[in-house]
């Protein structure tokens, strides 16, 4: 496949038969959906939902089954949802700046590597308090906008194997950590940023066949790679939010 355009969601369709593989052009996305998986909470009540923005061919699924949610998937590329649908995701075809589900219909919200990818990325934030409940958790993961950043993320780890497919990113989309933490809390959300890196042993022993996934270790600078964990404020507003037990409202968009 020809490199396209940077940051082109076309490469994804393309890409589709490769979600799954554990030693293809999406390993990272791999070690990145376990290291989400740490850090959410059980599933609090029977039918809890999460939604997943931009859940891909949806390799979040294992580890979302196994904590007792509803994996409700949400993405603009078809053929990666086909992908999810397979491995037990609820499809929802749409924007993660305008996603076609109520206010408060979640439990828990997974944003993962998608903030990087979008021009608005508070907007991206936003929808992720919408669709909370008050007390709900989220779980993101994206690339900070620095120069380390942008030179390993780009320039280093799309040259190497495991790292993401040449000119996946636009580096001028990276997150601004300082513009994010304020924005989440004018939105009622308390979120806390840790510096993420994959672990060089295990790397290593991928590499030469002899490990099946790589580590996400917890670091102490958030420059490169970053995640966010938090929860909305139990006295957040949520207008609209469906009654206990409902889950979300199908698709507005044919």
């Amino acid at each position: 496949m020809g490199v396209l355009r940077p940051n082109d969601p076309a490469q994804y369709d393309t890409l589709a038969d490769h979600w799954w593989d554990p030693s293809g052009g999406f390993a990272a996305l791999h070690w990145l959906a376990a290291s989400r998986a740490e850090h959410l909470p059980p599933a609090p009540h029977p039918g809890a939902v999460l939604v997943d923005l931009a859940c891909g061919g949806g390799l979040m699924a294992p580890h979302v089954a196994r904590l007792g949610y509803r994996h409700v998937g949400v993405d603009l590329g078809v053929p990666g949802l086909r992908v999810a649908r397979e491995h037990g995701v609820v499809p929802v075809c749409g924007s993660v700046l305008a996603v076609p589900l109520a206010d408060g219909c979640a439990d828990v919200v997974v944003a993962g590597e998608i903030l990087e990818h979008v021009e608005d990325d508070v907007g991206v934030l936003a929808e992720c308090a919408r669709l909370l409940r008050p007390g709900g958790a989220l779980v993101l993961d994206t690339l900070a906008a620095t120069r380390i950043g942008r030179f390993l993320t780009t320039t280093v780890a799309e040259r190497l194997p495991g790292g993401p497919p040449p000119g996946i990113h636009d580096p001028a989309l990276f997150v601004d950590r300082a513009r994010l933490l304020a924005a989440a809390a004018d939105l009622g959300l308390e979120l806390r940023l840790v510096g993420l890196r994959p672990s060089v042993r295990d790397a290593l022993a991928w590499r030469l066949g002899r490990r099946a996934t790589v580590r996400m270790k917890p670091v102490r600078s958030t420059a490169v790679v970053f995640a966010g964990y938090g929860r909305l404020r139990e006295d957040a507003a949520a207008g609209g939010r469906p009654e206990d037990g409902e889950g979300p409202r199908p698709p507005v968009r044919s």
